[in-house]
């Protein structure tokens, strides 16, 4: 089976706050990646309450834009590496030993990046370079270092 691993984890607790990157996290159906402004569930289903970016998608982007930014400027919730993730929506991660989310849909680079470097949101629009959206499906702690592995 192959794998990847979580290689990075960050959220921020209101919406344009500051973004805290912790080595370990709970994930819950009901808070998403705990702490995190955006996590809790606003109806059913919830398409946006967890975010992943791939750090090879990252690199080409700052690679593209010539910059040199930190992965947590994107605001995404999870680094993923060495595992190209499915451009496809109902895809299934398991994180660690119990966590699954399950991908939802592109999460689409926003003028915001172009305030934060000229640039970056042009760098992010292509192959889904911008990350990926998804819903909690089974709770878990997760931790950097952790296994992340494809499900369906």
């Amino acid at each position: 089976m192959v794998a990847g691993r979580l290689s990075g984890i960050a959220r921020h607790d209101r919406p344009h706050g500051e973004i805290e990157v912790l080595d370990r996290a709970s994930v819950s159906r009901e808070a998403g990646l705990c702490g995190d402004a955006r996590g809790a569930l606003k109806g059913a289903p919830y398409r946006r309450q967890i975010s992943l970016i791939e750090r090879e998608s990252w690199e080409a982007a700052m690679a593209q834009a010539g910059l040199a930014l930190p992965w947590q400027v994107r605001r995404a919730n999870l680094l993923v590496e060495g595992l190209g993730l499915p451009r496809k929506a109902g895809t299934r991660l398991r994180i660690g030993a119990t966590c699954v989310i399950e991908i939802t849909c592109e999460c689409d680079p926003c003028a915001r990046m172009d305030a934060i470097a000229e640039g970056l949101r042009k760098a992010l629009e292509p192959d889904w370079r911008g990350g990926f959206l998804g819903q909690v499906i089974t709770d878990g702690e997760i931790a950097t270092g952790d296994t992340i592995r494809i499900e369906e």
